[in-house]
């Protein structure tokens, strides 16, 4: 019987050890190149959010020194520094108004930190407090470029929950911070009205409304804790809250709806009892205002886009005092 041919070849010792050397070396070329390129990423990465920051303290410089203001009509007070829209210029000028400031926030949806509603805070008025976002590449941005500007606020990365109320309220150095915002694009309301019933409650309470919801109608999104606007319906309209329903939410708990800003983004709410209610006696000020993003993308207002969505689940928000 003739003995049966290996079916592969047979290294010998020094093909075996020439392979391990070529496997090492093609390893330790790839660890060089990206030694080589991390000092690069992290120098852009720093000029980006230098030429940003840069840039968002000249926009709110030139807008705040422009502005009309005038006390008596909301819109003048706004302008954008770091905010997306005019939210900075309408936070300074009710946090001006809170009788014992404690000079602590709170942002839920802080992002990186180049567009938010607390950096100008932090950066420009030396604010302390805390920014939260559920985006751990965009927390660590933040903590990285942000943190050593100023070390009173903490940087966290965390998806904040109804049922993590109560951990938010032991970890923030306040329960009556002059400013907590709200916008992750969801289960807003649900989260703002477990925050509050915690025993959270800020002198101001900025909050994102959904404008495709139309003015009258109180209504959110049923509640789910997997929920993501992007693959929740096509049109990317089916998110967090109507207007009408943050005001009843926050009229059972005993605060003053004061205004939205221009763009149709956030509502703006106080507490009687911490602020000067005498400077908001009178005052002009929408109470819907379209959101200007919608419009432009889908060419008509509110109803428009409502008309998009009307088929979906709703929960209407009937809250008392």
């Amino acid at each position: 019987m003739q003995p049966r041919q290996p079916t592969g070849t047979t290294q010998t010792p020094s093909a075996r050890l020439h392979r391990r050397r070529v496997q090492l070396a093609s390893r330790l070329t790839g660890r060089l190149k990206r030694a080589a390129v991390a000092p690069a990423l992290f120098i852009n990465s720093s000029l980006f959010y230098m030429a940003r920051m840069a840039f968002a303290c000249a926009r709110g410089a030139l807008g705040a020194s422009t502005r009309r203001f005038d006390p008596r009509v909301a819109e003048t007070w706004e302008f954008a520094a770091f905010s997306q829209n005019g939210e900075d210029g309408i936070l300074d000028h009710l946090l001006s108004l809170v009788r014992e400031p404690t000079r602590y926030f709170i942002e839920i949806g802080a992002s990186d930190g180049l567009e938010n509603n607390s950096s100008y805070l932090s950066l420009v008025k030396r604010y302390q407090g805390l920014m939260i976002d559920g985006n751990t590449s965009k927390s660590a941005n933040r903590r990285r470029f942000l943190q050593p500007l100023n070390w009173g606020v903490e940087h966290t990365d965390q998806m904040v929950t109804p049922e993590r109320a109560s951990e938010l309220r032991d970890v923030a150095l306040y329960t009556n911070p002059d400013l907590i915002s709200l916008d992750i694009d969801g289960m807003d309301l649900y989260v703002a009205k477990a925050l509050l019933e915690a025993g959270l409650r800020p002198s101001v309470f900025c909050v994102e409304y959904n404008a495709a919801f139309g003015p009258d109608a109180a209504i959110t999104i049923p509640y789910d804790a997997d929920f993501n606007y992007r693959t929740a319906h096509p049109s990317a309209l089916y998110f967090g809250v109507s207007v009408a329903a943050w005001r009843a939410l926050f009229a059972s708990h005993g605060y003053h709806f004061v205004t939205v800003d221009f763009s149709g983004v956030n509502a703006f709410f106080v507490d009687p009892d911490a602020v000067d209610m005498s400077a908001l006696e009178n005052v002009v000020a929408p109470d819907f205002r379209e959101n200007t993003a919608h419009m432009r993308r889908e060419r008509g207002g509110w109803e428009t886009q409502f008309a998009l969505i009307r088929d979906m689940q709703f929960e209407v928000v009937d809250e008392q005092p």
